[in-house]
């Protein structure tokens, strides 16, 4: 039942989104919903601004006056969600909630998916999806938090650096 689980858009009143997702925490626990509400999140960042006293770091919400819930969408817990004080309701047309999709998630680094590569700078690697799927390369550049690798591959008698996902290549075994 936890594969249905989807991340939702909540609307809520300008800067009360840290009322709003302890609210719908709380009130699933009180409902004992939890199977039903997974997890209440606020994208913020990491803000350097530079002042005259120096630089000063503080953290900032990405997106204010919205809060991301995943949780299975069902009557209660869309009711749960929609009565909570200082929530106006989800994004979606007409009322109805709309999922973020799997691309919306990552690109807001709400879920990280977490790729264990067992090749590094050097090793020779085989190309497992794409238009080169098949060939063997060398990896000249690992670069984990884009989630790629540029592999240098040997195509008609040159040697043509290439850019792909991590998990779009796998090490070859030595004999």
């Amino acid at each position: 039942m936890a594969d249905n689980a989807k991340w939702y858009v909540v609307h809520t009143y300008s800067g009360y989104e840290n009322a709003v997702a302890a609210a719908i925490l709380k009130s699933a626990e009180n409902r004992r919903m939890q199977d039903l509400i997974h997890e209440v999140n606020i994208p913020m960042e990491t803000v350097t601004e530079k002042t005259d006293q120096g630089e000063k770091t503080y953290e900032r919400k990405v997106f204010p006056g919205y809060v991301l819930v995943k949780m299975i969408l069902t009557d209660e817990s869309w009711h749960l969600v929609r009565n909570v004080r200082g929530a106006t309701g989800f994004v979606g047309s007409d009322g109805k909630a709309i999922p973020l999709t799997e691309q919306e998630i990552y690109a807001l680094g709400v879920e990280r998916k977490e790729i264990v590569v067992g090749y590094g700078v050097g090793d020779t690697v085989k190309v497992t999806d794409g238009p080169l799927e098949g060939f063997l390369g060398t990896v000249e550049e690992l670069d984990a938090e884009r989630d790629q690798v540029r592999v240098v591959v040997s195509m008609f008698g040159r040697e043509t650096p290439v850019d792909l996902e991590l998990d779009q290549v796998e090490p070859v075994k030595d004999k």
